[in-house]
């Protein structure tokens, strides 16, 4: 029997597994910076700014300032002038409302991003089976709300249900977020659920702690693939070859009981 007639719910990642991003963070940073009348800023500088402002961030005020009642919007305002700064680039504040709402405009739209063609088909086909499809992501509510839709995968139609970091205040890795999955789907059991995605940390192990199935897609041959193949995993391609992988009998099976949080942290922290 194939692992597909088993599943009642297929969960998916965003970014890496149905969208990736189109050129890069200079582009647009760099286009803000023009319009208002300032030189283009170092790709490189801004690149390593931008990482350490978000992991600063994402670390004072998880799930985009959930916790602290912040509103989006301000979350990035902050994230995006730290970036600046850390850059070596110090706007006024006339000119740095300007760059950022340029910014904020951008990647709150479908203009950086790309879909994968076989995201659409994949999950049109499994909800034509009568398969539930959520997304698990760690991102704020444009996506669901704008990005997506704007994308053509809209609810409905190739998704039923989100679950996004920024709006249930719960982030990968923690498996809270493939729970609250599962009761958003109507209280699946962890063995009728597959999720998808692209980071052994916080897809596959997380996922596969609470009994669920779990696999890994690997479009930009990534040095760590061969890692994740080592440590069980199964990588795939792309979601055609998920496809196919679904339709025969893997040999992959959820685990006999549920990882231990400590088992999670540890494998985390390798990682």
């Amino acid at each position: 029997m194939s692992l597909l007639s088993k599943l009642r719910l297929v969960t998916v990642d965003v970014t890496g597994t149905l969208l990736a991003y189109k050129g890069r963070l200079g582009d647009y940073y760099c286009m803000a910076a023009k319009a208002a009348g300032k030189p283009c800023p170092d790709y490189d500088r801004m690149h390593e700014g931008f990482k350490l402002a978000y992991t600063e961030m994402a670390r004072k005020y998880p799930c985009f300032g959930f916790a602290a009642k912040m509103p989006t919007i301000e979350w990035w305002r902050i994230c995006v002038k730290d970036s600046f700064v850390k850059a070596g680039y110090d706007y006024d504040d006339e000119t740095f409302e300007k760059v950022f709402k340029r910014i904020y405009s951008a990647f709150g739209s479908s203009a950086p991003y790309s879909v994968f063609p076989d995201a659409q088909p994949f999950m049109r086909g499994l909800r034509e089976k009568g398969i539930t499809v959520g997304i698990v992501s760690n991102a704020e509510y444009r996506y669901k709300e704008v990005i997506l839709p704007a994308l053509g995968l809209n609810q409905g139609s190739e998704w039923d249900f989100g679950v996004f970091s920024g709006i249930v205040g719960v982030e990968k890795p923690d498996p809270t977020i493939y729970k609250i999955a599962l009761e958003m789907a109507g209280n699946v059991a962890p063995e009728e659920a597959l999720h998808i995605g692209d980071s052994y940390r916080k897809d596959y192990v997380p996922a596969r702690s609470i009994g669920m199935h779990a696999l890994l897609l690997d479009r930009f041959k990534t040095a760590e693939a061969e890692s994740w193949r080592k440590s069980g995993a199964p990588v795939l391609p792309d979601l055609e070859a998920a496809q196919a992988w679904l339709t025969k009998n893997p040999t992959e099976e959820p685990a006999e009981e549920p990882l231990g949080a400590a088992l999670l942290r540890r494998m985390a922290e390798k990682l």
